[in-house]
């Protein structure tokens, strides 16, 4: 588990790592491509600035001029009247606001602008901004409406400046820095921002093959990464796999073996040699452990053979249900006699091409394990029937039930399901592995549904050919 979370936790870190990395990357080329947007279309702007005034002699703010000519002079008039700082102070207010309000729309840039840039083929639609400065009425004297704070070392911005997002208007191109519009009675001074409405779909386009290789690359490192952790998972399971069945194993070899040892020690026994009873007893016990024995080598042997190979079945043509009645009457005789067996058939008297020998292992295997994983008097149902040219054939017990999480892996090879002392039941976990292969050498399917300590369902599904 500490290797696990170990793997896990290297591998989220090396991802959020190349996240950033790639984040880091896409800021910057976002970054460059919009000053790049900003430098193009600030150029594209003063060459329109240019063409207008050359050919239109204009640069867009003649109604604005002759607004402003008309109003500071009555302005200036006004002013001169007052004398109450309070008046002076709401006169000098609505003064800047009639300026602001005139220069924002009464100007005719903005749409010569427009049509220059559908001219050229480039995108017309922007939002403006005009944002003023500096606001003077002159008479004899001048007379400060509003200046900004900075005003007094205001200078036309340089490059840098004009190329570089503004703090007043964040996501705008700055046109005009530091236009200035005089006439006999006023002085005014503005910046003029523009702002593209699709500028960042521009910039996305700019930047979407970065992106695009980022988010690749993230997501190639990510399904590589999982792809080799579950390759880790997977290797790490079937390696505890086979240390359990190693373990198991041996502790099924160490009792035949165990037994004749001790039964070899007993026949020395000067008592026992004289005693032919106890002799043929005790060479009977030999010859079942060494039946034993040999069957759990067989079981080894066939292990590597159905590893090698596949199946070779014997098939022939027979009454399945007269199969079945042989292998639970056979299973009753032996092993099964403790188990109230009940059987509910309805094969329409089916026959079925089954290699009998393997089909009697499939089925000998589920009335086992019904027995064995039982932890009360064995209660088995089996029941068969035929639908949609297929045979089911289910097998339910009140045995003590398998979780969700073992019932994907029972038939695993060497898999058994955690049952808190691995020895309580004993086996090999290869019961259902050779049932799951017997039926799929049929060209069928075994299924399992199970609750803990409410038993478990096996359907084993053949063609009915």
């Amino acid at each position: 588990m500490k290797n696990r979370n170990t793997v896990l936790i290297l591998g989220i870190t090396s991802i959020l790592i190349l996240i950033s990395v790639q984040v880091f990357i896409i800021t910057g080329v976002w970054k460059q491509k919009n000053e790049l947007f900003a430098i193009r279309y600030f150029f594209f702007s003063q060459e329109a600035i240019y063409n207008i005034r050359r050919e239109m002699s204009t640069d867009g703010f003649d109604t604005v001029r002759l607004l402003l000519d008309q109003y500071s002079e009555q302005a200036v008039k006004r002013l001169r009247t007052l004398s109450d700082k309070k008046e002076l102070a709401d006169s000098k207010k609505d003064i800047l606001d009639y300026f602001t309000k005139v220069v924002n729309q009464e100007q005719d840039l903005s749409e010569l602008l427009s049509k220059y840039f559908e001219s050229r083929g480039l995108d017309k639609n922007f939002k403006y901004k005009i944002i003023v400065n500096n606001v003077e009425l002159i008479d004899n004297d001048t007379i400060i409406i509003y200046q900004k704070e900075d005003f007094s070392t205001h200078k036309p911005p340089d490059r840098a400046r004009r190329n570089s997002p503004m703090d007043i208007y964040s996501s705008s191109i700055l046109v005009r820095g530091g236009t200035q519009l005089e006439g006999n009675n006023y002085r005014l001074n503005f910046d003029y921002f523009i702002d593209f409405s699709d500028k960042q779909k521009v910039i996305l386009k700019e930047t979407s093959a970065a992106l695009g290789w980022s988010t690749l690359s993230i997501l190639l490192v990510g399904i590589m990464f999982m792809i080799t952790y579950k390759n880790l998972m997977e290797e790490k399971r079937l390696s505890n796999l086979k240390t359990d069945f190693i373990n198991n194993m041996t502790h099924e070899l160490k009792t035949p073996l165990s037994t004749i040892t001790v039964a070899g020690k007993t026949l020395e026994m000067p008592q026992i040699r004289s005693d032919d009873a106890k002799i043929l007893e005790t060479a009977k016990l030999i010859g079942k452990q060494s039946i034993h024995l040999n069957q759990l080598i067989n079981m080894m042997l066939e292990i590597s053979m159905w590893e090698r190979t596949q199946f070779q079945l014997d098939k022939r043509t027979v009454d399945i249900e007269e199969i079945m009645n042989d292998v639970v009457d056979s299973f009753k005789s032996g092993g099964g006699n403790s188990a109230s067996i009940s059987q509910k058939y309805d094969f329409r008297g089916a026959k079925v091409d089954l290699d009998v020998v393997y089909f009697t292992t499939l089925l000998n295997n589920l009335l086992s394990n019904a027995v064995k994983y039982s932890d009360k008097q064995p209660v088995i149902d089996i029941e068969g029937f035929t639908q949609d040219n297929n045979l089911y054939i289910k097998v339910s017990d009140n045995g003590i039930g398998i979780n969700k999480i073992d019932q994907k892996h029972i038939f695993d090879k060497f898999y058994r399901a955690s049952t808190g002392n691995i020895h309580k039941f004993k086996g090999l976990g290869l019961g259902l592995y050779y049932v799951k292969k017997i039926a799929e050498a049929h060209g069928g399917d075994v299924s399992v549904n199970s609750k803990p300590g409410k038993g478990s369902i096996f359907t084993v599904t053949l063609p009915n050919n």
